[in-house]
């Protein structure tokens, strides 16, 4: 016995019975829509990898955590010095 089992009949979405001008249309029309997903994502894309945008939009969070690391890294380094 096969761990995958071969299915009965092929597995189809749709409606039975389409003529071909029908499935042409659907064709036709999911590739609308494939064009206009990938061109939303293609913005949505460009638009979180503006990094110039990022940073204007978050430049208050970046000054404090510039400020935390810098006076961590100073007290670091004074500690060091004290050895």
């Amino acid at each position: 016995m096969s761990a995958h089992p071969e299915p009965t009949r092929p597995m189809t979405t749709g409606v039975p019975g389409r003529s071909s001008s029908q499935i042409r249309r659907d064709i036709d029309l999911q590739r609308r829509d494939l064009g206009s997903s990938v061109e939303l994502l293609r913005g949505r894309v460009a638009e979180l990898t503006d990094w110039r945008r990022q940073v204007a939009e978050h430049r208050s969070q970046l000054v404090v955590g510039a400020a935390v690391a810098g006076f961590a890294i100073g007290g670091l380094m004074m500690l060091r010095r004290r050895r």
